[in-house]
């Protein structure tokens, strides 16, 4: 039987090292997103730096631990066989909800996720427990039936609840007011202003870092309990002299980053962010990480309390030891998950996908954004516009010129215009606040003992500073406003997930046994390989949009003339191929392909949504001689986006008929449209090897035969009118027939329209032009 569980210790050891993988890149974001989102440094340097601080942390690390022991649930009340079903449960649930929140890039708090998966898991065993019976205990000598909070510790559960709303709302509202002083003092143009200000701005941000670290790091250190005087621990003398310490920072730091300016030029800012980073990366590794071994290294202590009783059951062998004093991680367990996560920062792909959706939502200037608009979000626009108008109303008009000139973002998209591709996404100063506010709310609530998830702080004080900083401006607020809320959503998901989940899987490993764990943690290897794929593939995507967006940098008329043959080929192939399969789909009653064929219809216009949602980028990046380069070129993408817009009028309604089951097309409507898809699919054709050989003297010809075709197709109309007098088909399929016509119709008419535009793009090269 030991042997059993020993091989259930080292699979709740697999899992651990997976849940640090997927840990790490989810959390990253924690202490990456300012100093990347700045360009602080070379990306290597920031990522030495943020390991160093894992490192450091790691020794530090307690953190969860209890929570994990008895902190969620009592211990001494459940059996080793139970906390074993609780802890495999949790780790399953943990690997696989992380990872698939780092597939689609969203940060999201693995405090949260660890607590609410040890509530649905020590829940779910619970009424295992209840419903087998009437269970009697003794509480001050008297006798009382067991209920739910005999095991578990509701209150720490409400207190982690209240502490995400309360995360949310004062991270992001300290953050919003911090960053605003901040940039009133220092404006934009900041640069000038540092030179005299730098050093005392600088003391006051290193010196918030420094008491960060000593209440970050001392609280766990093995080291605490050192006397520096009689009868005075480290940990007690930190918090003994507070203001001491901030007081002798303070002047420590301004002074020597003072003559570190005057004597080798440092820069201040970058120096305040990468100790930033250190900070917050060492919190994370002396907190949220033990997230991740926290529960194995308790059910390790399980199984080491169950085999020091000899001839227990592990049905009946309550688990009393892990309600003892709290146990330290072993030194080795610590040092070995350090390494893994500095491994990790350095390989993790899913930790930059996580990273760019925080700098995606929280950028200075405007472009593509991810996330799409809400009622909720556009209403919250409308009023927060309404309110600005009104207080500008009352507000004297020089202190509003003040401010004006304050936020003038004149410098700083200067800078973007000037490094190109190396531009920052917001400059030092919003990075500084960043990490300075966020660094003061953690200390502060580590001070007072308050649950508080290093996410929601980090994510919320970036967003607080974006909104702050203007950088949500009328063209991206919604879609901003919408992408937090996403985030905020899937935190709570997160909890009612991990909860839900972690109660199932409980469930059935209880009832199920060892197949039920073997079952599973197949299925959660599995899954995750199939994120892995997914995120493979999503990657490559963005990986050939932000090459197209890097080069579009210097674009020049042959650039542009050449990528857009290039798109408008590949898309005008991908409508020849939907449209051939639609008809065909439609002809053949396949309802299965048609409902593929109308996820590649979306597929194909999302493409052409971005390719005209980036038309703006390019031209801002077209020399000046190349101003009729760009007007064709937004013709071109219209008449293409339009063309493949068309399709989702042909494929969508054809799915629809078949999939309400109503009657087929007769034999002649099946005929009619196989006569006018061939003349479809050769005249793309046509149209492809024009725009790629650029004999634009084939136009004529064609516009010809588009007219042909269309004529063909009022006849063809008018013959389904006379077939629906005569009753010959019903009022759906004729619908669908007519519909079909018309769009093919229109997908010709655009067709045309943009090879006439690409024509009148090329012929713009007789323009004399500086290639």
């Amino acid at each position: 039987m030991g042997t059993v569980f020993l091989i259930l210790v080292i699979v709740l050891a697999i899992l651990a090292i997976s849940d640090l993988v997927v840990g790490v890149s989810n959390d990253a974001v924690n202490f990456l997103n300012s100093a990347i989102g700045a360009k602080a440094a070379p990306f290597r340097i920031i990522i030495v730096v943020a390991a160093v601080g894992v490192l450091f942390g790691a020794t530090f690390s307690s953190g969860m631990m209890e929570v994990a022991r008895k902190g969620i649930f009592h211990p001494e009340h459940f059996f080793f066989y139970e906390i074993m079903v609780i802890f495999l449960a949790v780790m399953i649930t943990d690997v696989v909800l992380l990872d698939l929140f780092n597939t689609y890039g969203l940060p999201t708090s693995t405090t949260v996720s660890i607590v609410f998966e040890l509530l649905g898991a020590a829940v779910a065993v619970s009424v295992i427990k209840l419903s087998a019976g009437n269970q009697t205990i003794v509480v001050d000598g008297v006798e009382k039936i067991a209920s739910m909070a005999y095991y578990i510790n509701t209150s720490k559960a409400l207190a982690i609840i209240s502490g995400i709303l309360l995360s949310v709302v004062v991270a992001f509202t300290v953050g919003a007011i911090v960053q605003y002083i901040s940039r009133l003092l220092f404006s934009f143009n900041y640069k000038t202003r540092m030179r005299y200000f730098g050093s005392i701005f600088g003391g006051i941000a290193i010196t918030a870092i420094t008491y960060f670290i000593l209440i970050k790091g001392v609280k766990g250190a093995s080291f605490a309990s050192y006397e520096i005087t009689e009868g005075i621990a480290l940990k007690d003398w930190v918090k003994q002299n507070v203001f001491l310490i901030i007081g002798v920072s303070f002047l420590g730091w301004t002074i020597l980053l003072q003559l570190l300016s005057w004597i080798f030029r440092l820069n201040i800012l970058k120096t305040i962010v990468l100790v930033g980073t250190f900070a917050l990366a060492m919190a994370f590794a002396g907190n949220d990480l033990v997230n991740f071994i926290g529960v194995p290294v308790a059910g390790f202590n399980s199984y080491e309390a169950f085999m020091a009783s000899d001839g227990a059951s592990p049905d009946s062998f309550l688990m009393t030891a892990l309600a003892g004093k709290k146990v330290p991680t072993p030194t080795l367990f610590l040092i070995l998950a350090g390494l893994i996560m500095v491994l990790t920062l350095f390989l993790s792909k899913k930790a930059k996908s996580v990273v760019k959706t925080s700098l995606n939502l929280s950028r200075q200037s405007e472009g593509h954004e991810r996330f799409g608009s809400t009622a909720f979000a556009r209403s919250l626009v409308r009023v927060a516009v309404s309110a600005s108008k009104g207080i500008s109303k009352v507000t004297p008009k020089p202190v509003l010129s003040f401010i004006d000139r304050q936020f003038d973002q004149k410098p700083f998209k200067e800078e973007i215009a000037e490094l190109g591709e190396d531009a920052p996404v917001f400059d030092m100063i919003r990075a500084s606040v960043n990490l300075v506010v966020a660094s003061i709310l953690i200390s502060i609530a580590t001070a007072n003992k308050l649950p508080l998830s290093t996410t929601y702080v980090t994510f919320m004080v970036a967003m607080g500073t974006s909104l702050a900083d203007r950088a949500w401006g009328s063209d991206s607020a919604v879609y901003r406003i919408t992408g937090v809320i996403s985030v905020i959503g899937g935190w709570f998901f997160t909890a009612l997930s991990a909860f839900t989940i972690a109660f199932v899987v409980a469930f059935l490993i209880y009832h199920g046994s060892f197949y039920a764990i073997g079952g599973f943690v197949l299925i959660a290897g599995f899954f995750i390989f199939r994120t892995h794929v997914l995120h493979k593939k999503r990657e490559a995507q963005e990986a050939k949009y932000e090459k197209e967006a890097n080069d579009n940098m210097e674009l020049k008329y042959n650039n542009v003339l050449q990528r857009c043959v290039g798109n408008v080929n590949v898309i005008l192939e991908q409508v020849s191929d939907i449209y051939i399969r639609s008809v065909d789909g439609i002809l053949d009653e396949n309802r299965k392909h048609l409902k593929d064929l109308v996820r590649e219809v979306e597929s194909v216009n999302n493409e052409t949504k971005r390719l005209k949602d980036n038309i703006h980028s390019t031209i801002v990046r077209l020399n000046e001689d190349s101003i009729p380069t760009g007007h064709y070129y937004v013709q071109v993408l219209d008449y293409l986006r339009e063309t493949a817009h068309c399709l989702t009028y042909v494929t969508k309604p054809a799915f629809d008929h078949l999939d309400n089951n109503h009657k087929p097309l007769i034999a002649a409507q099946k005929d009619d449209i196989n006569s006018i898809k061939s003349q479809v699919v050769k005249m793309l054709e046509d149209i492809i090897v024009v725009i790629a050989s650029n004999e634009f003297e084939k136009v004529t010809n064609l516009i010809k035969r588009q007219q042909d075709l269309l004529a063909e197709i009022e006849e063809i109309r008018k013959k389904q009118i006379k077939r629906i007098k005569n009753e010959e088909t019903g009022t759906k399929n004729s619908m669908l027939f007519l519909n079909i016509m018309h769009e093919t119709k229109n997908m010709m008419l655009y067709a045309i329209n943009l090879l006439k535009a690409q024509r009148d793009f090329v012929e713009a090269r007789k323009i004399p032009r500086e290639d």
